[in-house]
Formats: structure tokens, sequence, C-alpha cells
């Protein structure tokens, strides 16, 4: 009977592997952004959705699906580590303002948004993104898993489920409609009620945690985000924390959270204390292509600085617009003028792109790099992002967990 038996589990484990879909990408060049190195004429064999082997000697086995971009340049998939997509500001209706648009657009039409611009995010290249909340009741998370379920395309989605934050969060509320700042945050301000929070999101899905530290008169000190990070961190999740002020930047880098959001108002020997404590900013300079023009100096300044400083970056966005010429991806893709403007060079932007991104969001070692072992997350374009980080508008070729998603012309 145990013959029998093993024989069978044989001619299963045989049958199953000869349904796993087994492809050849021959590449014309390969970058490597944490070396900041490429290689030419590389071919990456793909079994299922990993990556099995990768070089210039690696052997095409009959019978695989063999992808020719041998005139194109390989990268890791990019990531945007501060999206919204689960918030689509209507201009004309709502004047610009996300605090209307909350109001006025149920958590299920959100939803579908947030499955629109999840598809486009992955067809412009963004293989991973971190929404950062902004999603009433739960809508991203409700995304993340038809995504992780394959009901849906998209990009690996770590979301934030809602917003913490002192009472009021971002809104200016009024005394006889108390409840308009719900459920776009979650409000605590005594111990008890940032425990309750923090659990909450994670109860209900939340993979990565955002507090507001200070959009408000009163902003949450050194000790209170320090209390709320060690209970995130308890949880085994990473804590995001908006800082728009120059007080709530010092109070988030000295507590040491995971990333610091925009700190636009950042000094020096704050950001001196952000490297020294490991928070990588998010910066989200796409905003200053919006701004005034005293508005883009700062952010153009603040970005330089704290390239020249050190400080870990990681590229995001904070696009919430709702799409008309542009694909949300697209759109995302901008930011990355801010970012040569203030004179960072294009292997750190790229990095700030892939695999310093993937760092932050905590997917590292999954996936994010071209290396054996990994998910097949990677894309094509014309030339090398090393040498012109602009071309990463123009991406050709898109494959997502070995699935291709935008197939070269």
């Amino acid at each position: 009977m145990k013959p029998i038996l093993a024989t069978l589990l044989l001619l299963l484990a045989s049958a199953t592997s000869a349904q796993v879909q087994v492809t050849a990408i021959r590449a014309g060049r390969v970058v490597d952004p944490d070396t900041g190195a490429a290689q030419s004429n590389v071919v990456i064999l793909i079994e299922g959705n990993r990556i099995r082997a990768i070089g210039p000697t690696v052997q095409v086995p009959a019978g695989a699906q063999v992808i020719d971009l041998s005139r194109a340049t390989v990268s890791p998939g990019l990531v945007d580590a501060h999206a919204h997509l689960c918030l689509n500001v209507n201009e004309a209706r709502d004047n610009g303002s996300y605090y209307l648009t909350t109001l006025r657009d149920p958590d299920a039409y959100r939803a579908v948004q947030g499955v629109a611009n999840a598809k486009s995010m992955l067809e412009s290249g963004f293989t991973s993104v971190r929404d950062i909340g902004n999603e009433g009741r739960f809508a991203c998370v409700q995304v993340a898993r038809a995504i992780r379920r394959g009901t849906i395309p998209g990009p690996t989605f770590i979301t934030a489920g809602r917003i913490i934050a002192p009472y009021g969060g971002q809104f200016q509320l009024q005394p006889d409609k108390p409840a308009n700042g719900e459920p776009e945050y979650s409000y605590a301000d005594t111990r008890d009620e940032m425990i309750k929070a923090v659990r909450e999101n994670i109860h209900f899905g939340a993979t990565v945690i955002k507090i507001v530290v200070d959009d408000q008169q009163y902003i949450y000190s050194t000790d209170d985000i320090r209390f709320i990070k060690n209970e995130v961190h308890a949880a085994g999740l990473k804590l995001a924390a908006h800082a728009w002020t120059r007080a709530g930047a010092h109070n988030a880098a000295e507590a040491g959270v995971d990333s610091i959001e925009h700190g636009y108002d950042m000094t020096d020997a704050d950001l001196a204390l952000a490297k020294k404590n490991n928070v990588v900013l998010v910066g989200t300079e796409y905003l200053a292509l919006s701004d005034s023009a005293a508005g883009r100096k700062q952010w153009v300044d603040r970005l330089t600085r704290a390239y020249k400083i050190g400080v870990p970056l990681v590229y995001g966005t904070d696009v919430i617009d709702e799409p008309r010429a542009r694909t949300r991806g697209e759109e995302s893709l901008l930011g990355i003028d801010v970012w040569v403007e203030a004179g960072v060079p294009a292997p750190a932007i790229l990095k700030a792109m892939t695999t310093d991104a993937v760092r932050l969001l905590g997917v590292d070692g999954q996936r994010g790099a071209l290396k054996a072992g990994l998910a097949a997350d990677l894309i094509a374009t014309p030339g090398n992002p090393l040498d012109d980080i602009h071309t990463l508008k123009h991406v050709i070729f898109v494959m997502k967990n070995g699935q291709i998603i935008k197939a070269a012309k």
C-alpha cells in the first residue's frame, strides 16, 4: 500500500509542477537599485510567481514562454509610499476640499474608486503601494483584500485604515455637527483611546498605522508618539506620522517613528535627528507642483537638504485629485520632477522608488528586487533609469507576481 501511495503522490507532484508556467525574459539591461549597477544581456527565469534564476548565463528551458525585452531596461517594480487610492477629490464639485469629498462620497463608491486607481497605478509600473488613510470606514482594506484574493488587479497594497489623530483630525468641525469628521479619523487623546484606536485598526485589517501629529492647536507630544509607536511595534506593524509643522516633525523624529510624512518645515537639526533615529522621510514632494512659487522653493530646498544630510528617503506622492488628462498612476510619476529639481541623482531616486521603499513597507525579502526567490514584480523602460530617471514615465512592460499586466508592443 505504501509504494502505491508514494507513486500517487509523485504523480500528483509531477502534474502540479507541469502546470506551473515558466517564463523567460530576455532583458537588454537589468539594473540593481541598491548597487547602482547595470548588467547587459540578462535572462530572468520566472516559475509561477517567483524569479527562479537571473543572470547572463541562465539557460532558457524548452517550452518556456519567452518575452523579448532585449531593447529595454528591466528594473524592480515601483513603489508609491504615500497614496490615497480611495479618495478622488472632485475639483468642480468640492472646490478642491477633500473634507467635502469625504462627506459626499459614500464608502462603497470610494472603494470603486480605489479599484480603478489601483489598476491604473499597477499599469503605470507601481507594483507596491502604501495607502496612508483617508479611506472612510476601511474602504481600501477591502480593496487590498480583493487584490490579495485575485478578484481585481492591483499592486501589493499596504493600507492604514482610519487615521489616528487628536480630536478633530485634520478638519475644523462645527459644534452642532461634531460627527462630520468621522469615520475619516479615529480620535485618540488619552492613552486608553490611543491603544483602542491602534487595536481597532489592526482588528479591521490595517497593515500600517498612521497618526496625524499636528493639524490642530494641540499636537501629539514626543511621549504620546512614542507610546503609540510601542503599541504599533508590539503588534508587528509600522508607524507613519503626518507632520506638517516644525514642532510636529521634531516630536515625530525624536520619538523614532518609522516614517515622517511631508516634513515640509523640517530644520537641518531635525533632519539630522531623523537620520540618527533611522526615521524615513516620505516627503510627498509631488505637492510642490501645485504650490506657490515660494512653497515650491521650500519643498525643493527641504528635499535638497535632506538628501545632503543623509536622511533615508522614500518616494511618496499624496495625489488625491480625480484623474482627468492623466490616470492616477501617470499623475503619481510626476513627482519625479521635483526630485530632479532638488538635485537628487537618478540612482538615488530609483532606490527611493524601489528597494528602499519596499523596506519601509516591510515586504523586502518577499518582493521589490530582482533576485532569485523573490516575487516577479518588474517593469521595463525604453531607457536606463540610472542615467535618465524620466524614462520611468514611459513604462512599456509591467509584471506583477509573474503575471503580465502590460505587454511590450
